[in-house]
């Protein structure tokens, strides 16, 4: 072992040079580390106008979707009209029984409407606000460590997604939940940056998911296994401070969503509303069972369904597995670059592998990909109840890391690990939009062909691009862009061009999701319950021989609990004949459609001889009227604008309120009518109005005047 002298005091010291380095290593890193410097021109007005196209995107023909989910909309209506209401997310401006949800995601809209006044734009621009900021946020997040292009790539790829273009129309929580789960991921980024000043982008992600459980209560806390524990081994400083800033974080999310939760199991439940889809009016009862462990063992408690044999490996809601997100029901909706973005996942981390513990390339793909994966797995295994929509929560993190993944790649194709993974990657997709435009044959035939030809083209012109004239690699990668997201934006052009109502929503054509044709054959999707599809036009969903558009439930002859089917069922339905499901039609302001599954699918529709019949002397009853099932009710209240007392909760199944308290009720003269129809057949109320009280038909309806008892 030799060493190296040291200098004579007073001599030139010449100068030191570093140790070599991998050829690629700088240059990587000084491409990775651009992003919060680039400042070209063309940066912010290209970002403007991905907002600006993408807001138009999602508002054109918004209002097609009417009152969208009606079960919703009433709740924001009552919202709108009491301020307690509001606080708890009531059903109803009277407080009968809440929503089975916490309340955030109906705030916007209450609050659009208490300004606004009660229509269908009133409801939906908060939620396309709501998709509009996350298209934003993600740029913002994935801009900041890759370049202005990948975060153009990532906010294009979340709005062309087709479930996206759905649920950032339509008015359940997913739309809030996508956003505060976006807006937590990039303060986890942010908080990875840099040391001084991180504690606050704890908090700041804590407060996002706290207030993201307030939307859809557990859902939201799937990504923490991968936010905390990629904060805890990645963040800068150490251990102990990591271990103090995650504390940090985790009070602020306890704080941020125990306050509601404190105050509703605190206050007095002789002066709240009861807790829907609870059994024991607790929220956490809900929280835990119903929205919780029952979601994934499919024992939901006063469930229509849950989990249980009817699909493949799988429950009610269809086959489980890890199939699930790529099958006929789900595929057309989240993953047309869902194998894109699994495979940049993976190369993301090869290219990243020896980078430094802190080094934020790699943690914004452990991040990104730690949400996507772990949100996947759980979609795929559940047995409870599951719609293809819950899958826009898949939207961001597949966008990142597309986005992400394809920058890197193109930064490195000089390199034949990335030529390969970026031409893999095009010939992957293409042919994976051609599979799934193919389960819609007769819609746009000739789409499928033209993506995988050009995705061909690309794949070859990508592998050759390290080779020949750069403007050749380009032209490849912007055949590789169009091919990949042609599907997707066909889909979501479909989307918005057409209304979507009711309690199960699909995005694309007529047929792209449950209920349609599937390729050779049109085998149909997994149904609830195990039923088999049917095709027809979207919106909300129905079965034959069940009110339908223009009828009212509870029509003269049928039990006043249910239709005219045996006990329990919908009517129409007799054991041993599974009818197979079909779209309800579309319809503009107001509802669309009529009530599916005796009205537990959607709101009905309310014609004029009933909506004058619940206004007469409307303001001397607390409740026009009483009915089962929250979106039987959410039909008249929304027609009527005055509070409607849903028996039962969404399902009719909850115990609210028990027969003593509605004869209570009814004694006082707080309720003018009962009206027959909603969901299941065997409400004790039920039973005893039609016994005591006489029935009338009222535009179809049977309607029980219970301030005039049978003598």
């Amino acid at each position: 072992m030799t060493t190296t002298p040291l200098p004579a005091p007073g001599a030139d010291v010449p100068p030191v040079t570093p140790p070599p380095v991998a050829a690629s290593a700088p240059g990587r890193a000084a491409r990775l580390r651009r992003g919060r410097a680039e400042d070209a021109p063309w940066v912010r007005p290209a970002f403007l106008g991905l907002l600006a196209a993408t807001a138009v995107l999602y508002l054109w023909n918004l209002s097609a979707s009417g009152y969208a989910n009606s079960f919703y909309s009433a709740a924001v209506q009552a919202g709108g009209e009491s301020w307690k209401a509001f606080f708890f997310g009531s059903l109803d401006a009277a407080n009968a029984i809440t929503v089975d949800k916490p309340p955030a995601a109906l705030w916007p809209m209450a609050l659009s409407v208490r300004l606004f006044g009660l229509g269908s734009w009133q409801i939906l621009v908060p939620e396309v606000l709501m998709g509009v900021a996350t298209v934003g946020v993600l740029y913002a997040a994935v801009r900041r460590r890759f370049g202005a292009g990948a975060g153009l790539l990532a906010g294009t790829v979340l709005g062309l997604t087709p479930v996206a273009a759905l649920m950032f129309r339509f008015n359940n929580p997913d739309a809030l939940l996508a956003l505060l789960t976006t807006v937590a991921v990039y303060a986890v980024l942010r908080a990875l940056e840099e040391d001084g000043g991180a504690a606050k982008w704890f908090v700041a992600a804590g407060v996002a998911l706290g207030f993201a459980f307030l939307a859809k209560t557990l859902q939201a806390f799937l990504v923490l296994p991968p936010l905390v524990l990629v904060l805890l081994v990645c963040a800068p400083g150490g251990f102990g401070r990591r271990l103090g800033r995650l504390a940090l974080g985790g009070l602020a999310l306890l704080v941020s969503a125990g306050w509601w939760v404190a105050l509703v199991e605190l206050w007095p439940a002789s002066s709240r509303p009861y807790v829907g889809g609870s059994q024991n009016n607790s929220f956490l009862e809900l929280t835990f069972g119903y929205n919780g462990l029952g979601r994934i063992n499919g024992e939901e408690t006063g469930s229509v369904g849950g989990g249980g044999p009817g699909g493949a490996g799988g429950g009610r809601w269809g086959g489980t597995g890890i199939g699930r997100m790529f099958g006929d029901a789900v595929g057309g909706q989240i993953s047309w670059l869902l194998p894109a973005a699994l495979v940049l996942l993976v190369a993301g981390l090869v290219v990243t592998r020896r980078a430094s513990r802190t080094d934020t390339a790699r943690s914004a793909f452990l991040v990104w990909g730690g949400c996507l994966l772990i949100t996947l797995a759980v979609f795929s295994f559940m047995a409870g109840i599951f719609h293809e929509y819950y899958t826009v929560a898949l939207a961001p993190y597949l966008a990142a890391l597309v986005g992400m993944g394809a920058s890197v790649l193109w930064e490195e194709r000089t390199g034949l690990f990335a030529l390969v993974t970026l031409a893999l990657t095009a010939g992957a997709t293409a042919y994976w939009g051609w599979v799934l435009l193919g389960r819609t044959p007769e819609w746009l035939p000739w789409l499928r062909w033209a993506v995988l030809v050009v995705g061909a083209v690309a794949a070859l012109g990508l592998l050759l691009s390290g080779r020949v004239d750069r403007r050749i690699g380009l032209g490849a990668a912007g055949l590789g862009l169009a091919a990949g997201l042609a599907g997707p934006f066909a889909y979501t052009l479909a989307t918005v061009g057409t209304g979507h109502q009711g309690s199960i929503v699909t995005a694309g054509p007529a047929g792209a999701g449950f209920g349609g044709p599937r390729g050779p054959g049109g085998r149909g999707a997994a149904m609830p319950y195990g039923f088999p599809g049917g095709g027809g036009s979207q919106g909300g969903a129905r079965f034959p021989g069940m009110p339908g558009q223009g009828q009212d439930q509870g029509a003269r002859g049928q039990a006043p609990g249910g239709g005219g089917g045996p006990r329990g069922m919908p009517p129409g339905m007799s054991p041993g004949t599974p009818p197979g499901m079909v779209r309800g039609t579309t319809g503009g302001e107001g509802l669309g459609g009529g009530g599916g599954m005796g009205g537990l699918l959607n709101g009905v529709s309310v014609g004029a001889e009933a909506k004058s019949a619940l206004l007469a002397d409307a303001g001397s009853y607390t409740w026009v009227a009483a009915t089962v099932g929250a979106q039987n009710a959410a039909g008249y209240q929304l027609a009527t604008e005055r509070p409607v007392m849903a028996i039962g909760g969404f399902n009719g199944s909850d115990p609210s309120p028990t027969l003593a308290r509605f004869k209570e009720y009814v004694a006082r003269g707080e309720i003018h009518y009962f009206i027959g129809g909603g969901p299941g057949g065997g409400s004790e109320i039920s039973s005893w109005v039609a016994e005591n009280f006489p029935e009338a038909t009222v535009g179809g309806a049977a309607f029980y005047d219970l301030t005039r008892p049978t003598t």
